[in-house]
């Protein structure tokens, strides 16, 4: 069998203050990868919210809850955030709004990068938009929900032109790293869909709205899904 890519995600977005974003984006992309992903975790991307100037969103992945125990004590305790913490922190008003999630079961989570990281000097941006969907529910995900998103919504979303790169839900474990808070007791479903340009999601999103299954998901959440427009930085590997 092969192994799931990252069993556990950080879905992590920070609201930072005005201005700070590109700021906090080149000290991430400059010191922030590959001083973690040398301590085991995963930089699954990190991007710009198009909807929000003042957001920045980023993706971590780990094998398990405890060697993210680990891992987290090892980078937060050691000399690289030592280093750049005042200056990262100073960018951010919040970095508490964290889902932490897990690929569905069957799934072998986020696939491989086509291409390896580009290097630290690149500073062209990916022209491509990854869509983030989020579903609230009022219970947890069940084996019915995912067979119909499955069977019904999926195949809906890849004939609108967006297919589901991946689809993840939330993980109950226990935050075993208090420091970096997690919203706790969400049930959520979430999918990363890659599109081509901002036009090409624009496209998608109008046949996606005309489409039966979408509409019949609709109804069923206490809430409409939520939907984060990101930009790929320089250096995500996830464009």
């Amino acid at each position: 069998m092969t192994p799931v890519r990252c069993p556990i995600v950080e879905l992590r977005q920070y609201t930072l203050h005005t201005g700070q974003r590109d700021v906090l984006i080149d000290l991430f992309d400059r010191e922030f990868v590959e001083s973690q992903e040398a301590l085991g975790m995963a930089i699954l991307g990190q991007f710009r919210d198009l909807d929000d100037p003042d957001r920045f969103v980023w993706l971590r992945g780990f094998v398990d809850m405890p060697s993210r125990t680990e891992a987290l004590g090892r980078f937060y305790g050691g000399p690289v955030w030592r280093a750049h913490s005042r200056e990262a922190n100073a960018t951010m008003i919040d970095s508490d709004d964290v889902l932490l999630l897990r690929p569905v079961p069957g799934s072998q989570g986020f696939p491989a990068p086509a291409q390896p990281r580009p290097p630290a000097s690149h500073t062209e941006r990916p022209v491509s938009l990854i869509a983030a969907t989020i579903c609230h529910r009022d219970r947890p995900v069940d084996d019915e929900f995912r067979e119909t998103f499955a069977t019904q919504i999926g195949p809906a979303l890849t004939e609108a032109g967006g297919s589901p790169l991946v689809c993840l839900q939330s993980e109950y474990a226990e935050n075993t790293f208090p420091a970096l808070p997690v919203r706790a007791g969400e049930h959520v479903f979430v999918w990363f869909t890659r599109l081509g340009s901002a036009a090409d999601h624009d496209d998608y999103r109008r046949r996606r709205e005309r489409a039966q299954p979408w509409r019949r998901l609709v109804t069923t959440l206490p809430r409409p899904p939520h939907e984060l427009r990101l930009a790929p930085t320089a250096r995500s590997l996830l464009r």
